[in-house]
């Protein structure tokens, strides 16, 4: 469980007594290095901010609590859940850079998904940095995923020609074509790129990130724009975003195959 910040109040002292924020749901109560959790029930039938208590409960004591030292971005569910997992105990408090507060309460009972990235490079792999900003600004976080990217190198393939200049490599298919006995890379679109324009069928090497495909769910980039959306590929399911797509087309790929993936489930 992570509740929202504004649930989660500091019990370092109590001005007002014994009444509390009409919002508040859980307290943190100083001890030693660490902090008390106590469960907190406002009373529902008063008015105005700061309310007496109906109920008050003892969670967790200070030595169950552990405290991560750095502030962090609390939109990041995921993350903070991958970092609590790493104290070993039930509950750890985190603090953002605004100075809100919340905490993860069993960490082993929140479910993550682990999205498999399929891009290469050269040039930059554009789909598996987005994924990466998004994660970065916690908005892949409230969809409870984390990523797992598998980057090809396609300098690796041997091939004499390669999909594009912007690659930066030394020869490629839009702007020198094949020569004679080269080992070509490209993906589909290549391959009908050689036919059309240069009525060749060289040795070719597949370059199409979608081949790579071995595990689920994923999400992967391809310059073909009838393959996006939510599919099966070698008997895996995720998503096809094309290769240009923004980073809030990605997102909202992520979301529909997050939704998909936890519906099949």
């Amino acid at each position: 469980m992570i509740p929202e910040c504004k649930s989660v109040g500091i019990a370092a002292s109590r001005p007002c007594g014994d009444r509390v924020y009409f919002l508040t749901r859980y307290l943190l109560r100083p001890s030693g290095d660490s902090y008390d959790l106590l469960e907190v029930e406002p009373d529902p039938d008063a008015a105005g901010l700061m309310r007496p208590l109906r109920s008050e409960r003892l969670l967790l004591t200070a030595g169950e609590v552990a405290v991560h030292p750095e502030r962090v971005g609390l939109a990041d569910r995921s993350g903070l859940v991958r970092l609590a997992r790493g104290y070993g105990r039930p509950c750890t408090v985190f603090f953002g850079h605004d100075e809100h507060v919340t905490f993860v309460l069993d960490p082993e009972d929140e479910p993550l998904v682990t999205i498999h990235v399929h891009d290469i490079e050269p040039p930059r792999p554009s789909l598996a940095a987005a994924c990466a900003g998004l994660e970065a600004a916690g908005l892949t976080g409230e969809l409870g995923l984390v990523f797992e990217h598998h980057i090809r190198d396609i300098r690796d393939l041997g091939a004499g020609v390669y999909p594009c200049r912007a690659a930066g490599l030394a020869r490629s298919l839009d702007r020198d074509g094949p020569a004679g006995g080269e080992r070509v890379a490209c993906c589909q679109t290549g391959r009908e790129l050689l036919r059309e324009a240069y009525g060749a069928e060289p040795e070719l090497v597949e370059t199409c990130p979608c081949g790579a495909v071995e595990a689920e769910p994923f999400v992967v980039r391809c310059c073909r724009a009838e393959r996006t959306g939510l599919q099966t590929i070698n008997g895996r399911f995720g998503v096809v975003v094309h290769w240009g797509a923004s980073p809030l087309t990605i997102l909202d790929a992520l979301r529909a195959l997050a939704v998909a993936w936890r519906d099949r489930a």
